[in-house]
């Protein structure tokens, strides 16, 4: 699809409609996966009651397990995920390009994470129901990087090579507001404690109450995530369908693959290089935000609102960071954009392991938060500029791939660097060694478009 033939008001609009996407799916990124539901589940709501009984205010070796049980239920179901992702993302966007379905499958995949959202509401805090809630968190992980694959190749069809770089970034940039305004208004609707309830519907909760404020609190999210899903729907057309791409089977598809990544390390050796990169420095800002929280809350004593207050700061600046990395993106380009944040994030990460205040953790947190938006925006223009045309679905799967392939790293280091020091704080050391590592990947890295000459595939 040739954009720069478009209307540049009409492409606007869809460039508009297309990044609601973004600002809806805070509601699964910032409240499934991150704040609300995934902490629920770790939490003592679904231990057994006389364990927790038993424990009293001190707490105790049983209880300490229990919960250190449930948050690896929690890890493994987000684990299986992406393992099954790694595996079926880019046969996914494969398939999609060229045959006319790339809008169909994004909205299929969309409606099934609803779905599995709405779904959570039935999640009641009773220890069984911990496996019904993990199996629930894994589906949804996995079917909103499938419908990411689909949206994240519909970038082409937004934008054009001039403007690529700012789409993007205001794509980002829309998801970060939307998460800021959307954990806003749950935390004033459900979650703050206000009298005998929670917000200020009053909203039972623990144990007692049904953990109503969680649960209702995650159904809202469902609704919210439907409705900004919808204009992308209406707004950007289906993509067309190519007559000369041949379609194969599921089994053909992974032959396919194998041909294109043979290919992509023969021909351009640099763009899967890119694509290894990515895929490190990636793991390491995924770490930013999960394992800041912990390091916040167990090292500078922030309280469960505090660290929600925290993350809508975090999403106001790495939104505005993101901002202004797309637009520096569009004229410096997208390398010079993710080499400075990540050298930033390192900078900044450093910091962390010499402060001793909660002020002084609020001004290194920010900081960090403000480069990871332009790190992830530009990473996702890198991309879109070095595919060629007709094959954004199964290169934007290699991406999603990729991405998967490693995200053990950030969890592993930071993990053994606490167990070594025996101090939280220092876990901050693995997520700094991933980022430098995805920095120094990039170095001979270069944004030319790839070529790839694939004849089994057309």
């Amino acid at each position: 699809m040739d954009t720069n033939q478009v209307d540049p008001k009409t492409l606007r609009s869809r460039a508009l409609a297309w990044a609601w996407w973004d600002w809806g799916s805070a509601a699964f990124n910032a409240v499934v996966t991150t704040f609300i539901f995934s902490t629920y589940l770790a939490s003592n709501l679904f231990v057994d009651p006389n364990i927790v009984a038993a424990a009293g205010e001190e707490g105790s070796s049983a209880l300490t397990k229990a919960l250190a049980d449930n948050a690896a239920i929690v890890a493994w179901a987000i684990a299986i995920a992406g393992v099954l992702v790694a595996l079926i993302a880019p046969i996914v966007g494969q398939r999609s390009d060229g045959g006319g379905r790339r809008k169909f499958w994004m909205a299929v995949n969309t409606f099934i994470v609803v779905a599995t959202m709405a779904a959570m509401f039935f999640v009641t805090p009773v220890p069984e129901y911990i496996w019904v809630g993990a199996g629930l968190l894994a589906a949804g992980n996995l079917f909103f990087e499938f419908a990411g694959v689909n949206y994240n190749a519909m970038l082409h069809q937004v934008s054009t090579k001039e403007n690529m770089g700012r789409v993007s970034g205001f794509g980002w940039g829309m998801g970060y507001v939307g998460g800021i305004v959307l954990l806003a208004l749950l935390m004033v609707l459900f979650i703050f404690p206000i009298g005998g309830g929670h917000g200020v519907l009053g909203m039972p909760f623990g144990v007692e109450g049904g953990a109503l404020d969680v649960r209702v609190a995650v159904l809202f999210s469902a609704v919210w995530f439907l409705v900004f899903a919808l204009p992308v729907l209406f707004k950007v057309p289906e993509l067309p369908v190519d007559p000369s791409r041949k379609r194969v089977g599921v089994i053909q598809s992974y032959v396919v693959l194998g041909k294109t990544i043979w290919r992509i390390g023969r021909t351009a050796p640099k763009t899967l290089l890119f694509l290894i990169a990515s895929a490190v420095f990636r793991d390491g800002l995924s770490g930013v935000f999960t394992f800041g929280a912990i390091i916040a809350a167990q090292v500078f004593g922030f309280s469960s609102t505090e660290v929600i207050l925290f993350a809508i700061a975090a999403n106001v600046t790495a939104g505005i960071g993101t901002f202004v990395g797309g637009w520096a993106d569009d004229r410096l380009g997208p390398k010079p954009v993710i080499m400075v944040s990540l050298f930033a994030l390192a900078v900044s990460g450093m910091g962390v392991l010499f402060i001793d205040t909660k002020n002084m953790f609020w001004v290194f947190g920010l900081a960090l938060a403000t480069f990871v938006g332009p790190v992830q925006s530009a990473s996702r223009s890198f991309m879109a500029r070095i595919t060629p045309d007709g094959r954004e679905g199964e290169m934007f799967g290699l991406y999603a791939t990729t991405g998967r392939s490693v995200s053990f790293l950030t969890a592993t280091l930071f993990g053994v660097f606490v167990t070594m020091m025996g101090d939280t704080r220092y876990g901050i050391l693995g997520i700094v060694i991933v980022l430098v590592a995805g920095l120094l990947l990039m170095i001979p890295v270069n944004a030319k478009p790839v070529h790839i000459e694939d004849p089994d595939a057309r």
